[in-house]
């Protein structure tokens, strides 16, 4: 993973990933997918399924394709500064971006007949290699979206200086369990390859190279490796308001560090997540400063 050493002013793109968790043999685990090589954003690296909001996702007919209302969607996000209609695009953006990239569809029927998620996960994928928009293909098969699966976990702003990108988002992390009967799988497009892994697995997998993370990935896995099962995660997350991450990168004599909430460097002094407090280039990747046992201490 090259550093990117470019200074980016403009605003942050708003953007949403979700976690998607289910409990396998050996406990939690996670999907992740490889983004294609020859991507300009995080290309090779493993990341959670998301991607950036679209103007069609707040011009979506929400009363009729969302199960809930927008404002406890709004009041979930914990966020001074947007409405109602904002925070719902959130959430679009989050649900089409798992259905688009992970072939995943939260979504039931309108009319309360009978439903095979499966199947219309199918019929609507189907509809979108012709050409439909995703606010076409809910409207065309009677869906309504699942907003209630998603559980704010967390928000990421890029800083001016990205480390690892020459774009900003700020992305808006939700953990879902994955729906039964569905199976997640990456695209072929803009993703190659796609695998569960346990939480601690997956940053053994990066440690001793297979893997490529960005930081937000090393720390929400870090995190994530404190849990045993979904159960743990989802309960955790209703539990509390989703942290705010704001990195800070600094350059030293040793080269980039990445500090988080709870450093001695950073800006905010209340630690926002478990495990480390700062990350250092040095490989060609971001690791812990007190190598990998420091990523759950």
């Amino acid at each position: 993973m090259e550093l990117n050493l470019e200074i980016v002013t403009t605003p942050p793109r708003p953007a949403a990933t979700v976690v998607l968790l289910r409990d396998g043999p050996s406990g939690l685990e996670v999907f992740l997918m490889q983004r294609n090589r020859l991507s300009d954003v995080l290309g090779g690296a493993y990341v959670f399924p998301g991607g950036k909001v679209d103007a069609a996702d707040a011009e979506l007919d929400m009363v009729s394709h969302l199960d809930q209302p927008l404002q406890p969607l709004l009041a979930g996000l914990n966020e001074a500064g947007i409405d109602e209609r904002t925070a719902g695009a959130l959430y679009v953006a989050a649900l089409r971006e798992a259905f688009e990239e992970s072939g995943v569809l939260f979504a039931q029927g309108v009319s309360g007949l009978p439903f095979d998620a499966a199947d219309h996960a199918e019929r609507a994928a189907a509809l979108l290699r012709e050409g439909h928009g995703f606010n076409t293909v809910l409207a065309r098969m009677g869906l309504r979206l699942q907003t209630r699966n998603l559980i704010p976990w967390s928000r990421w702003i890029t800083p001016t200086a990205p480390s690892v990108t020459n774009k900003r988002f700020d992305t808006r992390f939700f953990v879902a369990l994955a729906p039964v009967g569905q199976h997640a799988r990456h695209d072929n497009f803009e993703t190659t390859e796609s695998v569960w892994l346990n939480p601690r697995t997956a940053l053994q997998q990066y440690w001793s190279g297979q893997i490529m993370l960005a930081p937000p990935q090393i720390m929400s896995l870090a995190h994530l490796s404190r849990y045993t099962d979904a159960h743990g995660v989802l309960t955790a997350a209703r539990g509390r308001r989703p942290p705010l991450i704001q990195p800070e990168p600094f350059d030293d004599e040793e080269g980039r560090v990445i500090c988080y909430p709870g450093d001695m460097l950073h800006s905010v002094r209340e630690q926002a997540l478990p495990g480390p407090t700062r990350l250092r280039y040095r490989n060609k990747r971001f690791e812990p400063v007190d190598g990998f046992d420091g990523l759950f201490a």
